[in-house]
């Protein structure tokens, strides 16, 4: 390569990198997951439009899955032990049974409706049965839903990529004989433990060595740290597991140690996953051929709406019946099971091991990730409404963003007082924080106040408080607390749980 094509190469991927972002802007204004316009910015640089030519399978699906590592590391990384805990065996339920209910429905649907062979239609069903966390939390972000729905659906799709995965090598890699159901389990789960295992202990020795071992450089621990969730993925996948649940663990232990420079190392994560999607994205849409896709549109619906009306909502009748969760909670969970990346990426898996009728699959996993994207999408916030998910006190509930002081081993926390909150009125002396936390500054309508004990709060003011991580959550449960009752919350009985009480309605 010269210095010439150098330079225009760069030239192209910084343009596109930052088309990418401003596509990002604007799918958080129309209310979709941005997947959908990266996907875009990868056709319309394609052969068929600008006419940038990129037709390599096995490329794609060495970057795509390198691309999913670095994305659950983030993923594992920004998750609060705290929010999933509770609701691993549901998770883990839905991501290993719920996987195997979906896809033999599926495979039955496109079998019977599409006139498919069982062995492509197996190897169907099980590309797009795996929910994407990326697309799901997209547009649930902003949605006052009970934690433990938003949690479940977070762990489920953090968990349920590695079964899938392993079965669509399983289907791709057994040509045209149906491959023995004992044999599959034991693969699966061989991948999974061991791969979950090494998650665990890698990501265990990385937090004990990022603890005791100082680096000359701040900069250097967010590099570490997704480092660690790297070679927790090599290293599963060097000895024949499940390299992504290798990731997805490993991250979720660093993330939840205490470990120095912890914002900033969320901040490095969070880039280096948004940078892995663009890159995934466009290159997915590169890899399709836009004349090709008209073909797969009806197949495309059929097999959606098989997925969408039946396969998962039985998947999750089956798997959540036993646990405590209302019809209505499993009906959204059903509904917000949206599809995204990592399906284009096992569509790669047969074109590679040369299974015959691939590229047909790939075009209608396309068509179906996008058209069933904008339909799920921007309905979820409706469905939530429209099941009664969204509770109206949720809306006052207080949402505290941490920042680690690590100096000083201390938290900076800062909320905005919501309107009709009920922390309007009350002074500084009335919160009544658990110490050491202290209110050090407000700032109310760009001007910023050094509160006395007599200041009192009002609506839309910006408060900034320190405290300790031994004491941070005792001072969060008291400001909602206050948020949602009062000063005398406590005559109340209310506590400041993440999920109020029904006594505190």
């Amino acid at each position: 390569m010269t210095l010439q094509e150098l330079y225009f190469t760069l030239l192209v991927g910084g343009t596109v990198l930052l088309a990418s972002i401003a596509a990002v802007r604007a799918a958080h204004r129309i209310g979709l997951p941005s997947l959908l316009l990266f996907l875009a910015v990868g056709v319309i640089i394609g052969e068929d439009v600008l006419g940038l030519e990129f037709d390599n399978a096995a490329l794609a699906q060495s970057l795509g899955t390198a691309a999913l590592a670095v994305i659950l590391v983030e993923g594992g990384l920004t998750t609060q032990w705290s929010d999933i805990k509770r609701l691993l065996l549901p998770a883990g339920v839905l991501a290993t049974v719920g996987v195997a209910l979906s896809v033999l429905v599926t495979a039955a649907g496109a079998h019977w409706l599409l006139g498919m062979d069982w062995h492509l239609a197996l190897l169907l069903g099980a590309i797009v049965s795996s929910t994407d966390a990326a697309a799901v939390f997209a547009v649930l972000r902003s949605l006052p839903l009970p934690q433990k729905v938003t949690g479940l659906l977070e762990a489920e799709s953090g968990f349920n990529d590695a079964p899938t995965i392993i079965l669509v090598l399983v289907f791709s890699t057994a040509a045209t004989d149906m491959p023995d159901p004992a044999d599959v389990a034991g693969n699966v789960l061989y991948q999974l433990v061991v791969g979950g295992l090494l998650g665990l202990i890698i990501g265990r020795l990385g937090a004990a060595a990022l603890r005791h071992i100082a680096l000359p450089s701040t900069g250097l621990y967010p590099l570490a740290t997704v480092g660690f969730g790297i070679v927790a993925f090599a290293a599963a996948g060097a000895a024949n597991a499940s390299g992504i649940i290798a990731a997805y663990l490993a991250g979720l232990v660093l993330g939840n140690a205490k470990l120095p420079h912890r914002a900033a190392t969320r901040s490095f994560a969070e880039g280096t996953g948004w940078l892995a999607q663009i890159g995934l994205f466009v290159m997915l849409g590169l890899l399709v051929t836009p004349s090709e896709l008209p073909d797969a549109v009806l197949p495309a619906i059929a097999v959606g709406l098989v997925l969408l009306l039946a396969a998962r909502p039985v998947s999750v009748l089956a798997c959540l019946l036993p646990f405590r969760l209302s019809w209505r909670e499993q009906a959204f969970i059903s509904w917000a099971g949206l599809r995204g990346a990592v399906p284009i990426v096992l569509a790669t898996f047969p074109i590679v091991s040369g299974v015959e009728g691939a590229r047909d699959l790939l075009n209608i996993v396309f068509v179906l990730v996008v058209l069933f994207t904008l339909v799920q999408g921007p309905s979820l916030p409706v469905a939530a409404r429209l099941l009664r998910l969204t509770r109206p006190g949720a809306l006052r509930d207080i949402q505290v963003e941490t920042s680690p002081l690590d100096v000083l081993d201390a938290d900076l926390l800062t909320l905005t007082v919501p309107e009709d909150s009920r922390l309007k009125g009350v002074t500084v002396r009335e919160l009544r924080l658990p110490r050491p936390t202290v209110l050090t500054l407000i700032v109310r309508e760009g001007t910023t106040i050094v509160p006395t004990p007599d200041t009192g709060l009002r609506t839309g003011d910006e408060l900034l408080l320190i405290t300790t991580p031994e004491v941070r959550e005792a001072a969060e449960r008291r400001l909602r607390a206050i948020g949602r009752r009062g000063k005398l919350a406590r005559w109340f009985g209310e506590q400041g749980d993440l999920e109020p009480s029904t006594t505190t309605q």
